[in-house]
């Protein structure tokens, strides 16, 4: 293609799609950098001090946010921890996929998780020369058909499943349940605080790189997801008899937990320093889905496993030394799926063309080359009782029978329904919902969701269906 060529066509494609087709120049111009992707569960939209939370100090992720940018409206993909996984790997809706469409994945299964032969981020950053390696929480899928090492990563320390106990790392209580936790694909058994261990592993890492070998460490925390143990609480892992520990907790210990989490990031941060990789590593923290029981979300309303701002809306932070600019605080609009394309255009390379990218590169932004722009995004949850769409200002939001319009810029707490007010925004937001659902893979009989009264209340004070414990 001559350069004259080149350019004509450039012209011609919209300004969305140039940005996800090209790299930044000063990306593609420089050595490709180093990703540490940092991924909490369950963590609320204000449970960090830099976020707002007053009652416990998180020093190493407030830090982080002053030598970055921090997003005020990030979201995840999905209220629920799995889900949200498929979308931050492939780049996608995670319902253009079946195992996506869990809410979420349960147990073993032939037939539902990551299909190896899905492009990924970490398969992608590999074929340009990456060394990829996820510490922690999978939860796309079990052994022997889906895992890590089979979608794109060199190596695994971690849980395969949704949530582990922190001490006896168990997804459940007595003496016959096994540990999950594994090297690679074959199990293994350390003793430790499991976000601790974590951050250990991910330190270890990250001083074995060989020099001029760019790599992505995947760092997927379990905490603060329940069972609400923090360090120290050996005795109430012992006392447990049912790990959603719907009877224990407290705001205390959640804190202890959050402490510990950050505490563990500051440590592979000082790492990234002592070994001299932090200036051209991208270091990136969010979490899955919205806050759990005990965690802040405060302005905003709702939590986990709810499509209201507090159950979707998540931290997201940042850093890349000289290219970054610090201190930054960005209202741009955001989600989990934007990470593939964002962070595959600072290595150089694209999305696979065959699987294009639902998300939005957002370098350009990042890097101060390109304003702000309006997003429209769009969810739904428990077999279409909850419905959700988000266009620019706007939000179309649906439970149950009741459907609702909110701005919620002005209305964070989603508390003023402006839908008899704005009747042809309504209308709109609520037909661009249903075409989209249409393009999605339908929600089947046999699709496992939380259940499907629409009845959020109800549902989050419920008893977990029997069995349960991946949520």
């Amino acid at each position: 293609m001559t350069s004259h060529t080149r350019r004509r066509v450039l012209k011609s494609l919209p300004a969305l799609a140039l940005a996800n087709y090209l790299p930044s120049a000063l990306a593609a111009a420089s050595a490709p950098p180093n990703i540490v992707f940092i991924l909490a569960d369950d963590m609320g939209h204000a449970d960090l001090g830099v976020y707002g939370q007053t009652d416990y100090k998180t020093p190493n992720l407030d830090r982080l946010a002053s030598q970055g940018l921090r997003f005020t409206q990030a979201y995840a993909n999905s209220a629920v921890c799995s889900a949200t996984r498929f979308a931050l790997i492939t780049g996608r809706y995670q319902y253009r996929l079946r195992g996506g469409l869990e809410e979420p994945i349960a147990g073993a299964s032939d037939t539902i998780g990551l299909p190896p032969s899905h492009p990924t981020l970490p398969s992608l950053l590999k074929k340009r020369g990456y060394a990829t390696a996820l510490i922690g929480k999978w939860h796309l899928g079990y052994l022997p058909s889906f895992g890590p090492l089979k979608s794109g990563y060199d190596s695994f320390f971690g849980n395969y499943g949704g949530a582990i106990d922190y001490f006896t790392h168990k997804p459940g209580v007595g003496p016959l349940v096994k540990e999950d936790l594994y090297e690679g694909e074959v199990p293994v058994h350390q003793i430790g605080y499991y976000t601790d261990l974590l951050g250990a592993r991910a330190i270890d890492f990250v001083r074995k790189q060989q020099a001029g070998k760019p790599f992505l460490l995947s760092l997927h925390y379990t905490a603060p997801h329940w069972p609400w143990e923090g360090p120290g609480d050996e005795a109430v892992s012992r006392d447990i008899d049912n790990i959603f520990h719907y009877d224990g907790g407290d705001l205390a210990t959640y804190g202890r937990m959050v402490e510990a989490l950050d505490a563990s990031i500051g440590r592979v941060l000082k790492a990234l320093e002592e070994q001299g990789l932090a200036d051209n590593t991208i270091v990136i923290f969010t979490s899955d889905n919205g806050g759990e029981r005990f965690s802040k979300t405060w302005p905003l309303t709702g939590q986990k496993t709810e499509l209201l701002e507090g159950g979707i809306r998540v931290p997201a932070i940042v850093r890349w030394p000289g290219r970054i600019a610090a201190g930054q605080v960005s209202e741009q609009v955001a989600i989990s799926m934007d990470w593939l394309p964002t962070l595959l255009a600072a290595a150089g390379g694209a999305p696979d063309p065959a699987y294009p990218t639902d998300g939005q590169n957002l370098l350009p932004i990042l890097l101060g080359q390109a304003a702000n722009n309006e997003r429209t995004l769009l969810w739904r949850y428990k077999a279409n009782a909850q419905r959700a769409i988000r266009a620019g200002n706007w939000k179309y939001l649906k439970i149950g029978k009741n459907e609702f319009l909110f701005d919620v810029v002005k209305d964070q707490r989603e508390r003023a329904n402006l839908a008899k007010r704005h009747p042809a925004v309504f209308a709109r937001l609520k037909a661009q919902w249903e075409a989209w659902n249409i393009e999605m893979l339908p929600i089947t009989a046999d699709v496992r969701t939380h259940g499907v009264s629409g009845n959020v209340q109800a549902d989050r004070y419920g008893v977990p269906p029997p069995g349960e414990t991946t949520d």
